[in-house]
């Protein structure tokens, strides 16, 4: 894959290099409740994902790209998941690691820049995400991506004890 260039970061394709920074992001106790993960992955796990990622996305039904700074530093990680190619969606999310990168719209040029490859490369009608109701911050992101809500999930998710409900926000792509 060729990288996607923004005016501030570029979307690239995993490296085996990406080893540290995926272990580092995938153990980060703070951003479980994002991913969905309850225990920590080993390095061995994680080579092994790296070894089988240049795969295709349409063998795989996912495409996790690394979010990097012109300054060929990775600073986070945007998906596509759950890819459905017969009735051309994906579900997307985006995570950038440091909290000092974070709220400098690298993700809203991330986002837009997959959106248009999902459109125009791989010809997909609609992209989905699911945030959590009280993440006010990607609520936001994504609002202002053109996604809409669509859906409340009630007491999805169970995070330290408790419930949270979650968004299902999806947009149309044209």
């Amino acid at each position: 894959m060729i990288n996607i260039k923004g005016k501030h970061i570029y979307l690239r394709a995993l490296e085996p290099e990406d080893l540290d920074f995926i272990y580092a992001i995938e153990n980060d106790q703070s951003v479980w409740e994002i991913s969905n993960t309850i225990t920590p992955y080993s390095k061995f796990l994680i080579k092994q994902y790296l070894e089988n990622a240049h795969k295709d996305i349409f063998e795989v039904k996912q495409l996790r790209l690394v979010i990097c700074n012109m300054e060929d530093v990775a600073i986070g990680l945007i998906d596509l998941f759950d890819f459905d190619f017969k009735n051309k969606r994906a579900g997307i999310g985006v995570l950038i690691k440091e909290e000092a990168n974070r709220q400098k719209g690298y993700s809203k040029e991330a986002l837009t820049l997959l959106i248009d490859y999902s459109l125009n490369h791989l010809g997909l009608h609609q992209l989905y995400c699911n945030i959590s109701e009280d993440n006010k911050m990607s609520l936001k992101l994504f609002k202002n991506q053109s996604f809409e809500i669509v859906g409340l999930k009630k007491d999805w998710n169970v995070i330290n004890g408790s419930y949270k409900n979650e968004y299902l926000l999806q947009r149309i792509l044209k």
